[in-house]
């Protein structure tokens, strides 16, 4: 059989995979690779590969000694650079994509984001959609783990924005724009009561420290002071993005 080379469409969508599909999980059994296999016509082998491909890219696995496929085609460095330049059409562009491939529904985020008011349906739609992606790019980064506490319970964690969703259109759907934190995590991130500083320690407001003599803010907040988060398998949290975070969200006093 002659080799057919992957469509730049085919493309997009297997890395919205690399992105959403946990590190461990990137093998020939996961539903999701024999689900996009069957629909473009290849085989779980060749999808997997791909995708491990992507993965030789990556910034965070190169730094952490981790190593993806030892080379790959230049199609596939586009595609990477297509995304990092421009993750909020990109991620729209490849959730679409893949439904119309699988006819698998995106995901979309229903719950507690503002998106702007006035918007047409399709502007809200398309925000809900860049939202789902987002959560699981972040949420896959981090191996479905709060990366302050280690909870692992998909439904309590969150996919936090360093900078805020409404501050910066470009990188609403960036996950190095992102944070996997539980709940009340991430409120108080949100809030400013904590933050992340660049070489990835938990920075807590002196806020808090009124309520130091309360043993639920002992346990939740103060007992990870100085502590470093957990680094994510990929897209590891932007520099740029946490010192806006520190400089501009976070409560110094």
């Amino acid at each position: 059989m002659p080799r057919r080379d992957w469509t730049r469409a085919e493309l997009i969508v297997a890395f919205n995979l690399y992105c959403k599909i946990p590190f461990g999980r990137i093998h020939i059994r996961n539903p999701l690779i024999i689900e996009l296999a069957k629909a473009i016509g290849r085989t779980p082998s060749a999808v997997s590969w791909k995708l491990a491909n992507f993965a030789r890219l990556d910034p965070a696995l190169k730094r952490r000694n981790i190593a993806g496929a030892t080379h790959g085609a230049q199609a596939e460095v586009n595609i990477w650079n297509e995304f990092n330049n421009n993750w909020e059409s990109l991620a729209f562009e490849s959730e679409r994509l893949l439904e119309n491939m699988t006819g698998r529904t995106p995901e979309v985020v229903e719950e507690t984001q503002t998106f702007p008011e006035g918007g047409t349906r399709e502007t809200l739609v398309r925000a809900r959609i860049n939202q789902g992606f987002f959560r699981a790019a972040v949420l896959a980064a981090y191996g479905v783990r709060c990366c302050i506490t280690g909870l692992s319970i998909a439904q309590l964690l969150n996919a936090s924005h360093i900078v805020p969703w409404v501050v910066d259109v470009k990188n609403r759907t960036n996950p190095r724009n992102g944070l996997c934190l539980n709940a009340i995590h991430d409120r108080a991130f949100d809030c400013g009561l904590l933050t992340v500083t660049p070489d990835l320690k938990i920075k807590l407001s002196p806020k808090l420290k009124v309520k130091a003599a309360d043993t639920a803010v002992q346990e939740f907040f103060w007992r990870f002071e100085n502590a470093s988060i957990s680094l994510p398998r990929r897209f590891a949290p932007d520099e740029t993005f946490l010192r806006y975070h520190n400089e501009k969200i976070f409560s110094s006093r």
